[in-house]
């Protein structure tokens, strides 16, 4: 695959992929193409070689099992996450005033709120019955939040102010909010009658094409890059190294969990269960006992795959002066001294030599001293598991906004390293 060929299939992902319900889904299904076997968790577990998966919620877990595994092997995860910032729908949505159709929605996250206005934008997630059925759900351009015009705010070019409950009421029609129901519209774009419905989980998703562009096509722009963008790569890693896998090495695992940019604090988040108990229901099924169990967790390893910072060229202050990644330079490594990011130095050796392997290049980001450091998923997955964990991932411009910019070359870089990482021993 070239990197045109993966930026324009991670477009097709991103499109497909509106809520972290449905990143989960169709990375399932690609999986399942793929000829992984989909696993029930209230289902008895087959044991032994294979390539299988899991999905709890907006999170998929998938992994593949050489055929000469043992209690012992160690397991090599490429962590990620399925979920953006951005906004979701409050309960009552259906709101509205001055003859305006609006819909109440909460903050998720910590979006660029500017970045939203004026965009033709989609409801997506998940509707759950009052049978205890899910179904997702995803509409065409719905909503808008409609900028105020120059005319009646002079001095808005001079600094824009959004409070979060008065201007972020997108709009979706024009009547009589009591004679309306916005639930009633999502329930019909699900084929479901709006009473069946107990219970939903929707989102706000900008429904602008993905698309490559600038000089000698070296940049794509899309929505949700942060962080779908890494749980692409890993897909694409983990098919090809379960296409023709060992019979040795590690058991290559792509952890794909939901709720990162509220904290993680989820059953299908980082901080939660899901990963440790799928670990040891493979190992169980390897036959290991509690300490064969902590020997191979002490020869694993985990690649934490997030979006990171490019230097921004019109704010160049606000990054280290010597540790500057721009678009097209490689995937990052990322390394904050108070462990915001896990990456240490048997970890950075080690993806040294993954990348020098893969011919992949790869650039060092580092914090300014003066800015506050983000972090990921990487310092939860170490803490709760105790594996040797390193943060890495695309760099980009605009993080957070409802339209990010990376580099073409660098996601599908990250793919090699990943799919070399699946494999390699560490």
């Amino acid at each position: 695959m070239t990197a045109l060929q993966h930026i324009t299939d991670l477009g097709a992902y991103i499109g497909s992929s509106p809520s972290s319900f449905h990143a989960a889904a169709e990375g399932a299904a690609r999986l399942e193409a793929a000829g992984f076997v989909r696993l029930d968790e209230a289902d008895a577990w087959a044991a032994g070689a294979g390539k299988f998966l899991v999905v709890r919620d907006g999170a998929l877990i998938a992994w593949v099992t050489p055929a000469n595994a043992s209690p012992l092997t160690g397991f090599h995860i490429l962590g990620a996450h399925t979920d953006s910032p951005g906004f979701k729908l409050k309960p009552k949505p259906t709101t509205g005033r001055h003859g305006w159709l609006q819909a109440g929605v909460e903050i998720y996250g910590g979006p660029l709120l500017n970045s939203w206005l004026d965009r033709e934008l989609a409801l997506a997630g998940r509707l759950v019955t009052h049978d205890g059925v899910e179904h997702l759900v995803s509409t065409a351009p719905l909503l808008r939040f409609p900028q105020l015009a120059i005319h009646l705010d002079r001095a808005v070019n001079d600094g824009l102010t959004l409070d979060k409950q008065q201007h972020m009421n997108p709009v979706w029609g024009v009547g009589n909010p009591r004679d309306e129901d916005l639930l009633e519209l999502l329930a019909a774009s699900a084929g479901i009658a709006a009473g069946d419905v107990g219970g939903y989980d929707v989102v706000v998703a900008d429904t602008q094409e993905g698309r490559v562009f600038g000089a000698d096509g070296a940049f794509f722009a899309a929505g949700r890059l942060d962080n779908l963008s890494s749980v692409h790569a890993g897909l694409v890693a983990l098919i090809a190294a379960g296409a023709a896998p060992g019979t040795d090495g590690p058991i290559a695992v792509l952890s794909a969990f939901d709720h990162e940019e509220v904290g993680s604090a989820s059953r299908s988040g980082a901080s939660g269960p899901f990963l440790e108990d799928v670990l040891h229901r493979i190992s169980g099924g390897l036959g290991a006992d509690a300490e064969e169990r902590r020997r191979a967790l002490a020869v694993s390893f985990c690649v934490s795959a997030d979006a990171g910072h490019a230097v921004h060229p019109n704010y160049a202050e606000r990054h280290d002066p010597a540790n500057r990644p721009i678009l097209g330079g490689g995937p990052l490594l990322k390394i904050n001294a108070n462990q915001r990011y896990t990456t240490d130095a048997p970890g950075a050796a080690y993806w040294a030599r993954l990348c020098s392997e893969a011919q992949v290049p790869y650039q060092e980001f580092v914090s300014s001293n003066v800015m506050p450091c983000g972090s990921t998923i990487g310092p939860l997955t170490a803490t709760r598991l105790g594996i040797r964990t390193i943060d890495v991932g695309t760099p980009l411009l605009s993080m957070h906004s409802a339209r990010e910019l990376c580099g073409v070359e660098d996601p599908h870089w990250l793919a090699r390293a990943a799919e070399l990482f699946f494999t390699s021993p560490a």
